[in-house]
């Protein structure tokens, strides 16, 4: 072979190497996310930005797009079906719908694009049967979460005052709020030795997830009520990070006041002091099974409803959902919320739910006094509305909550 042969095949070859990186890249598989907050909003948003980002670090091949921000009611600049359409124009192939107002939007955008596949976060419409054959539905068992919190709330009170910052008002909001009341009484009349009926436990409902000035309540102000009325323990159920926020700054003047922070791994870092623990969500596990399944063509649409890994729900592999004990959980506390985790747990793993430890088991009514379970009788984690009660669908707060909306 000639030398000016040689060197032609050698720049051929060189050039080949050099366009083989960019097809790769223009083969990418890309992912978007609409965040109905800001992806460092400390909690619910920031928990799905960090699993799309994990899905990109873990999954070969995905490229995980800018996510869209604060697309709510609130923000009038851009649309939801506006903000998913700039995905798709992007590249994206699998678009993350990530908050339960996005339901039905969510349906009519996937029918526009039936060759994209849509996971609407929090939903169910593939469980009730209407969803488009290219969404599928993504949520974890946060109840248990709820009733974790409720626990380590109901242990550390001094006052038997607990206060729970809530959002709007919907089946989602009602079962979490009414799981942290369960577990906040049983561990208050178990491990305490307290009644149950002594427990004060109110929900102020600030109107959506996050505070939108003239909108909503003011969640930093429903957190100073709640102390200025003697609560000492404040469990959010907010998007964002006020409740700890506020309960650190009361701390620092010197109460003994405390916070259980939500949705976030991370948030007892805003105020360890005050903080008794947070329970979060992992989305990183089941948003990664779904991109490698799609990327496969061998996912179908379906209801994922992920418990925690009960072998240890803090296994960021496994668990999509979590518990991390608080700094400020005494240590006599942390003693009695492990067994009461170990109890969950065993009544989680019985294939036949046998266990006696199932708090939402009757009696139980609702607020306005009517009857939800008899006694005795367990409630369903979930069943279709005409399959008759159960803790998703559920309609108010439990009766022995206080409860007061904007």
């Amino acid at each position: 072979m000639s030398r000016k042969m040689l060197l032609c095949c050698l720049m051929i070859a060189a050039f080949a190497a050099l366009v083989v990186p960019a097809a790769a890249q223009e083969e990418t598989f890309k992912i978007g996310m609409v965040l109905v907050g800001p992806k460092n909003d400390g909690g619910w948003s920031q928990a799905h930005y960090e699993a799309g980002q994990y899905v990109a670090e873990t999954v070969p091949g995905v490229e995980f797009l800018e996510p869209l921000e604060n697309i709510n009611a609130g923000n009038p600049d851009i649309t939801t079906e506006a903000a998913a359409t700039a995905l798709i124009n992007a590249g994206a192939k699998l678009v993350f719908m990530t908050t339960d107002d996005y339901a039905a939007e969510t349906d009519v955008i996937a029918a526009k694009f039936p060759d994209v596949t849509f996971i609407h976060a929090s939903g169910d419409h593939v469980y009730t049967g209407v969803a488009p054959a290219n969404v599928g539905n993504s949520m974890g068992q946060m109840e248990w979460g709820k009733m974790i919190a409720g626990c380590a709330a109901g242990l550390t009170t001094q006052t038997g005052s607990i206060g729970f910052v809530g959002p709007l008002q919907n089946a989602e909001t009602y079962r979490l709020a009414a799981s942290a009341y369960l577990g906040a009484k049983y561990c208050y009349e178990n491990y305490r030795g307290m009644s149950g009926a002594d427990l004060t436990f109110d929900v102020v409902w600030i109107g959506f997830w996050f505070n939108i000035p003239g909108v909503t309540l003011d969640p930093t102000e429903v957190s100073t009520q709640f102390l200025d009325e003697g609560k000492d323990v404040l469990i959010s159920g907010i998007d964002t990070t006020e409740a700890i926020t506020v309960v650190g700054t009361r701390a620092k003047e010197g109460q003994q006041v405390w916070a259980v922070p939500y949705d976030l791994a991370t948030a007892c870092d805003l105020g360890p002091e005050v903080c008794l623990g947070v329970p979060y969500f992992n989305w990183g596990p089941s948003y990664k099974g779904i991109v490698e399944a799609v990327m496969a063509g061998t996912y179908s649409p379906s209801w994922d409803f992920n418990g925690p890994d009960w072998t240890d729900i803090n296994n960021h592999e496994t668990s999509a959902v979590g518990f991390v004990e608080g700094p400020a959980l005494s240590e006599e506390n942390k003693t009695s919320l492990d067994d009461f985790i170990a109890k969950m747990a065993e009544y989680a793993t019985d294939p036949a739910n046998e266990g006696t430890f199932w708090l939402w088991q009757g009696p139980l009514n609702y607020a306005d006094g009517t009857e939800l379970a008899a006694d005795g009788v367990k409630l369903p984690m979930i069943a279709l509305p005409e399959e008759g009660p159960s803790v998703w669908y559920l309609s108010q707060v439990l009766e022995g909550m206080g409860s007061t909306a904007q």
